[in-house]
């Protein structure tokens, strides 16, 4: 990495991408971040901000933004940090380079059935790749608050490396070679975060949503296992911990969704028309609403029960209402818990 002008590169200049970057910065003291949108990497450049995805941090004047990604060459590193629908493409795009390429994006992709690192795999058969998920609220890292997260990666050598690149006083990485163990947690908690949001916006209480956490990491752990996860990994930082704060706190994008939605209680729906509105007037993406149809679709593949993410599936699709789900859900058979 010592031949490159930037030791650590940012793909993704939204607010996690744009928190990194920060974090880079300060390490480093330069980061590379590359953004399509000409408005952000311009503000990034003339303004130290990004108005856009993380107002109100002010940022270093050692970042760098680029809407060219042939730029990205002088990186001895990438982190990737795009949505998990647009992974594909953007790598494809990407200049010849094999240097490693670490995944901070969290879903499955919708037209493959995939998981990010397999996507990647495909489209960049020769760079090494590694996988970084974890409870991270992009705010909260740019504020340099203390944060801990899971650096999956099957080498270890390369995971020790990358540890050290990102690695800073509040920021502390964790390494496991258990990859389809972080990523399903990644993906999983998004979805199970909107049905935690769909409680708290229909003020079903405290009660409710301690269930639907509880309830929702056993489907995770069963989907997991059975996609060759471990245990320990589920019930880890990018697992059970991820899987926490996304479902209790308002910062996350999964869970605002879900809480919109929730607010339609007692509401009859259009078909996906109340969730299709919510989606188009946001400008950053909920990623459980791209991942839910495909991971209930595995989970059937895989005959993994997963009556949440159905309802979950149900409800983005305008085939219940916020309190059918709810109600579908509670009225299932009385059954041992596990």
């Amino acid at each position: 990495m010592s031949a490159h002008i930037y030791p650590v590169g940012i793909i993704g200049a939204g607010a996690w991408g744009t928190s990194l970057a920060s974090l880079i910065a300060d390490i480093h003291g330069k980061a590379l971040i590359w953004s399509r949108n000409v408005e952000v990497v311009s503000a990034i450049n003339n303004m130290q901000a990004n108005p856009l995805y993380l107002p109100d941090v002010a940022l270093s004047l050692h970042i760098r933004a680029t809407s060219d990604m042939t730029d990205l060459a002088h990186c001895g590193m990438l982190l990737v940090v795009t949505p998990s629908q647009h992974l594909r493409g953007v790598l494809s795009m990407l200049p010849d380079t094999c240097v490693p390429l670490v995944l901070c994006c969290k879903g499955i992709e919708a037209s493959s059935g995939q998981l990010m690192i397999d996507v990647a795999a495909q489209v960049r058969p020769n760079n090494p790749l590694a996988v970084l998920s974890g409870p991270t609220f992009a705010h909260e890292v740019a504020a340099h608050k203390p944060t801990a997260i899971t650096l999956a990666c099957g080498d270890k050598q390369l995971g020790e490396v990358i540890m050290q690149a990102i690695a800073a006083p509040y920021f502390r990485p964790y390494w496991t070679d258990d990859v389809t163990g972080a990523e399903i947690g990644g993906a999983v908690k998004n979805v199970l975060a909107i049905a935690c949001g769909v409680v708290d916006g229909a003020q079903l209480g405290l009660n409710a949503r301690a269930a639907l956490i509880a309830r929702g990491f056993a489907e995770m752990q069963r989907f997991g296992l059975a996609k060759g996860a471990r245990a320990e990994t589920l019930a880890g930082l990018s697992g059970l911990g991820d899987l926490v704060l996304t479902c209790s706190s308002d910062r996350s994008r999964n869970f605002t969704l879900g809480r919109e939605l929730g607010q339609e209680l007692g509401q009859e729906l259009g078909r996906g028309q109340k969730s299709a509105d919510l989606l188009r007037g946001r400008h950053t993406v909920a990623e459980g609403a791209a991942t839910a149809p495909v991971l209930l679709k595995c989970a059937q593949e895989l005959g993994v029960d997963m009556p949440i993410t159905a309802a979950v599936c149900a409800l983005l699709d305008g085939e219940l209402s916020a309190v059918q789900a709810v109600h579908k859900l509670l009225a299932r058979p009385l059954k041992a818990e596990g």
